[in-house]
């Protein structure tokens, strides 16, 4: 008989983890919804890149590292961003607990899929420019969060705003500079908006 595994019941869980803590939120964000947001621009990314920039990215694969970039949160919390980058050695050892808790995660994945789930969770079976997308599109996710909570009138999103836009230009990415042209500019508008075709119909 196969051994039990806690696998996916810890998985599961990534839902009861919210984002942006400390902040206050017109709509609250979970982990498991980020998660999926992430898997869908990284997804967009590696296909812009192929399309328009000679790119060779597998999109499939991309997306579902996306889809497990932050499970360590099960079991680590998500640490709010200014404490966890309030200076390099608090980042450090983060970065430290994170590895340990995917570790602990891997462990824990049936055993006759370990070395699969090893190869989306562990950080060390991605290609370079795989973990880019799946950090860029980390960072676009949190840069959308801004536009939508900012066009809800929060002003507490102004600066985090300000943040990840810097950093998403100083990536000097052109699938980035694509998404961020083409497709951010709708997170600012309203629903009536970008389902009306023509603003002058009706």
């Amino acid at each position: 008989m196969t051994e039990q595994s806690h696998f996916f019941a810890h998985l599961a869980r990534m839902k009861l983890i919210h984002r942006w803590p400390l902040m206050h939120n017109v709509r609250s964000e979970n982990v498991q919804e980020h998660s999926l947001q992430v898997a869908m621009v990284a997804h967009a990314l590696a296909l812009i890149r192929n399309r328009f920039f000679n790119g060779s990215l597998n999109p499939d694969r991309v997306a579902t590292l996306a889809m497990f970039h932050d499970v360590s949160e099960v079991l680590t919390g998500d640490l709010p961003t200014p404490v966890k980058y309030y200076n390099p050695a608090i980042r450090d050892e983060y970065k430290k607990i994170e590895g340990i808790a995917r570790q602990k995660l891997i462990a824990m994945a049936p055993e006759e899929f370990r070395d699969d789930y090893s190869q989306l969770i562990d950080e060390q079976f991605f290609t370079e420019d795989e973990a880019f997308i799946v950090k860029a599109a980390d960072v676009l996710c949190a840069y959308l969060k801004t536009l939508e909570e900012l066009s809800a009138g929060n002003r507490e999103f102004k600066l985090a705003k300000n943040r990840l836009d810097r950093i998403l230009k100083e990536y000097h990415s052109p699938e980035v500079d694509y998404f961020l042209s083409r497709y951010a500019p709708s997170f600012t508008l309203s629903l009536d908006e970008i389902t009306q075709e023509d603003p002058h119909q009706g």
